[in-house]
Formats: C-alpha cells, structure tokens, sequence
C-alpha cells in the first residue's frame, strides 16, 4: 500500500526541513560562530615579532578553553612588528593586567592559536588595552634546518687521531 497525496508531500517536506536545519548546524558548528549569542566583545591588543600561521578567526584560549577569536591583524609600519587584535567574550572583561599572550599550534601540524596565561595582578586590562607580555610563534622548519645545517655539534671525525682532546688522567700511585 503506497503512501498518496497530502501525506506524501507533508513526509517530503518535513525531511527536507530536516535536512536543511541539519546543513544549517553543522555549518554554524564548524566555522565557530555564535551569531550574536554571549553578550558583547571585549577587545585587546597583543604585539609580536613572529605570527607564524596565525590567521584572522584563530581560537584564543585561557587553559585549553576558547574565550574569543582573533579578530585582525596589521603589520606596525614603524617597528614592522604585528599587532593582533582579540575579540574575547565580555565575561572574561576581568584578565588580570599583567596576563600573557603566546602564539601556539594545536598538535604538530594543526591550527595557531592565541593562548592567554593570566597572571596574578590586582588591576585589569580595560577593552582595547595592548597585552604586554607576549611570545612569538614558532618556526619548527626554521628550527630543523638550524639544527640540521648549524654544524654546532662535533662529529667523529672532529677529533683527532692523537687524543690530544682526550681529558689528562692521573699518575698511579
């Protein structure tokens, strides 16, 4: 017995609604926007020498948990360093002054984030306050050809032959 007229079109449409709300989900699920939700954004700064990867929309984080996103980023056309913008939920408003900011990699290859590592600090960072302790991004492949072409190590074939390196030992007695 096959399912005729009304029926039919209302279970069609129904799963495509379905559909739909479920695309809907999983794009809003997958770029991290909260379309308005959680009250306003409380804005800092943050300056580095290096931001690596760093990316516009970038995950800041206190302990491993997402506070905001980077919101911009220029380049200082006088000391040529990057200023990050942060957009953080207004209920983290109350980071202690003397908060740090690092720039770090989720796993060896993954995204860069912002990590925040608040400190101890009576005072607060206001919205649009600079943070001033920050650590740059680090480059592992600049890291790997320092180590591979540094030729800071020694070699076996460094020593000679002679073992006039060799340490003086001390006459038996």
């Amino acid at each position: 017995m096959a399912i005729r007229g009304p029926r039919l079109e209302f279970s069609v449409g129904a799963f495509l609604l379905l559909a739909l709300a479920s695309l809907l989900v999983l794009a809003v699920a997958s770029t991290n926007q909260r379309f308005g939700l959680g009250g306003g954004d409380y804005v800092l700064k943050a300056r580095f020498s290096q931001i690596g990867q760093l990316r516009a929309q970038a995950p800041v984080k206190v302990g491993g948990v997402t506070i905001g996103q980077v919101a911009d980023i220029q380049l200082d056309p006088v000391k040529y360093d990057s200023i990050v913008t942060l957009a953080l939920d207004s209920k983290f408003k109350d980071l202690p002054a003397d908060t740090s900011a690092g720039i770090f990699t989720s796993g060896l290859l993954g995204e860069s984030y912002i990590g925040l590592q608040p400190g101890g600090d009576p005072d607060v960072l206001k919205s649009g306050d600079e943070i001033v302790f920050t650590q740059p991004a680090v480059d592992l492949i600049q890291l790997v050809g320092k180590y591979m072409f540094s030729g800071g190590g020694t070699t076996a074939g460094d020593n000679d032959s002679t073992g006039a390196d060799a340490p003086a030992t001390e006459p038996q007695q």
